[in-house]
């Protein structure tokens, strides 16, 4: 084998850990093909080809190879959601869960998520201790998305609990069988919902499961694994990706601190700001694609049965699309990043994300004079997966 010329590894720790030194590399050359333990992966890190890739969804499909017979199949094998279908079946599937997301819904949700936001950094400042991630960042989001589902506000800690172990399982290396406690979660995930979804068929509320139990009653437009598939996935999605943004982005503000002094003078600013913490770090850094024919992408061909990954972070960082693309800076403009991805698989709950995001931040600047890492030299450790970058901690002196 031709010895390579970048490393891209995402089931290495290190490379986890802090992926951005090895994007250049991939940036420098052609779209290349490599083969990883496993499966053939072609890597797609430019701007431009991403965006190709990610708008051809007739070339390009979000519906991965059926599992080996032997692997672990889960409780929602073989069921669609809108993250691995194709049209029709996405068009009938996004249709559904758009009708909660709409500009007006999420308008509606402002005042709590104001107050949610508010109750928690005055607990942490009462305690004279602030942790983003641990008093902030990962409450608020899944606490907003349990309230959308009609779920008790109580059950919030035992949700971010099963959603974390499920998200932890991405650095499982292909073919090796899913860690015990992700298998736990996803079945204490699927019986809860089951449940849940049973109980809005007897006594519907104005949530959004009921919303889809009745659709699924009505017209039959989901299919029973299909109405759980989807429940669940938007509890872990309508969290992880916005806890993952105001755990990287406030990290970005105190790694960057004239940045953050001009934050504070123009708080205006702040959806700006935001953009630009979803290019520089965002909580998403690739994403798949699934060639069934062969295709060429500009000088490379990519053969059917590949793995395309789309190296979304890499693209945001790539300098014929941004200039000076490793410079953090809140006043970039335009600023097209791909963070919440682009085509038909666009983020739904993109308006969502950027209104807790901005809530957050803003209640951090109101409630806090300074805000500043406690030890700048400690070593920052990364939950989740590499394709899900967040935080484990990120503590702040109050003083």
């Amino acid at each position: 084998m031709v010895e390579q010329a970048y490393y891209f590894n995402p089931w290495d720790p290190e490379f986890r850990a802090n992926p951005y030194p090895h994007y250049p590399a991939l940036l420098a050359g052609p779209p290349r093909v490599t083969i990883l333990p496993g499966a053939p992966f072609a890597l797609v890190a430019r701007y431009r080809d991403a965006i190709t890739v990610l708008r051809d969804h007739a070339n390009f499909s979000s519906v991965g190879p059926p599992p080996p017979p032997d692997q672990y199949q889960g409780p929602f094998a073989g069921s669609k959601n809108v993250l691995n279908s194709d049209p029709p079946d996405h068009t009938r599937l996004r249709r559904l869960v758009s009708r909660d997301f709409t500009p007006r819904r999420i308008r509606e949700l402002e005042p709590r998520i104001r107050e949610i936001a508010r109750t928690l950094v005055d607990k942490a400042a009462m305690r004279g201790e602030f942790d983003v991630m641990a008093d902030l960042a990962n409450i608020l989001p899944v606490m907003v998305i349990a309230e959308m589902l009609g779920v008790p506000a109580d059950k919030s800690a035992m949700f971010k609990d099963w959603s974390d172990r499920i998200i932890a399982a991405g650095n499982t290396i292909p073919g090796a069988p899913p860690p015990a406690e992700a298998v736990q979660a996803l079945e204490a995930l699927a019986e809860y919902f089951g449940g849940e979804i049973e109980r809005r068929r007897r006594h519907p509320g104005a949530d959004l499961v009921s919303a889809l139990v009745a659709a699924h009653d009505d017209s039959d437009a989901l299919s029973a694994g299909e109405l759980l598939s989807f429940v669940s996935l938007l509890l872990i999605a309508g969290n992880e990706t916005t806890t993952n943004l105001i755990g990287n982005g406030a990290l970005a503000l105190m790694h960057n601190p004239a940045q953050l002094e001009m934050l504070r003078r123009e708080p205006a600013m702040l959806p700006r700001a935001i953009e630009e913490m979803l290019r520089y770090d965002g909580p998403v850094q690739s994403t798949a694609r699934f060639p069934k024919s062969a295709v060429k992408l500009v000088d490379a061909e990519i053969p059917a049965g590949s793995i395309v990954v789309v190296v979304i972070a890499a693209a945001n960082r790539d300098p014929a699309q941004f200039p000076d693309p490793e410079r953090f800076d809140i006043t970039r403009d335009p600023n097209d990043h791909l963070a919440f991805g682009e085509g038909i698989h666009f983020c739904i709950g993109a308006p969502l994300a950027r209104m807790e995001a901005n809530i957050a931040f803003s209640a951090m600047f109101e409630r806090f004079a300074r805000l500043r890492l406690r030890d700048p030299d400690a070593k920052l450790n990364y939950k989740g997966s590499y394709f899900l970058r967040g935080l484990d901690s990120l503590k702040v002196a109050l003083d």
